[in-house]
């Protein structure tokens, strides 16, 4: 009990002397803060947190309030192949700060605060989890970018729930395109049998509810992909969680 009691003491000592050396910063504007990874006050009130009207199956933000289960023009048209999408943040400047930071500029300490956002969403909107599987990045392009943030969100929200995740559940059969300035049809067009499920993992998907974390959606192209892909081996539903989406509605 003293040896356990004594090391907890050593390491609150040497993460008091880290935040003297190196102070914790907003990830936004780098004001300090109370703690790594939190944001400050002024950073957080320009957050939009997606709380309002939305469509049941997407998550697309509705300027007014409409029916519990009412969908947008798009869902109607071509179903999506997961059940339900939802997003903390609404995907405007601040929003898109943060992100940037976490994603290209090696705010990792954001993990925490992102997976406390993403299992909020999961409990109030998604349902039971029986896995957790990231967006993958092409080879390539983890190669470039050293990780991949969707991973990262992916076991900082199974440490929240309580569900494993499957980091390599996915996998990017070819490099795509940036969907960057692509219409919605351009978007799925770009996607279409981009991923596959790996042999190792496809007994554990059987009958499996599946949650797929990305860090940003716009049309759903990506993540719908991934759904079908996990639907077509045989996961019972498909849910996605990320951290902001687009108002986009072409």
């Amino acid at each position: 009990m003293a040896l356990t009691e004594s090391n907890g003491k050593g390491a609150a000592a040497l993460r008091w002397l880290a935040d003297v050396i190196f102070p914790p910063l907003c990830p936004a504007c780098a004001a300090p803060v109370g703690a790594v990874g939190h944001l400050c006050a002024d950073c957080w009130a320009t957050l939009t947190f997606l709380d309002g009207a939305a469509c049941a199956t997407c998550g697309l933000p509705f300027e007014i309030e409409v029916g519990a289960d009412s969908q947008c023009g798009a869902c109607l048209a071509e179903p999506p192949a997961y059940a339900r999408a939802r997003a903390a943040l609404r995907y405007d400047d601040a929003a898109r700060g943060l992100i940037l930071a976490f994603k290209h500029g090696d705010r990792l300490d954001m993990a925490p605060t992102f997976g406390r956002w993403l299992a909020r969403i999961s409990r109030m909107s998604l349902g039971e989890v029986d896995l957790i599987a990231p967006v993958p990045l092409h080879r390539w392009r983890l190669l470039a970018r050293r990780y991949n943030q969707a991973a990262v969100l992916a076991a900082a929200l199974a440490r929240e729930l309580g569900a494993p995740p499957i980091p390599d559940l996915l996998a990017r059969r070819r490099a795509t395109p940036s969907q960057g300035g692509l219409d919605r049809a351009a978007r799925r067009a770009n996607v279409e049998g981009a991923f596959a499920v790996r042999h190792r993992h496809r007994a554990a998907l059987q009958g499996r509810r599946v949650l797929v974390v990305d860090d940003v959606m716009t049309t759903g192209a990506t993540v719908d992909a991934c759904a079908k892909a996990l639907i077509r081996h045989g996961a019972a539903s498909v849910a996605v969680a990320v951290i902001a989406r687009t108002p986009f509605a072409d």
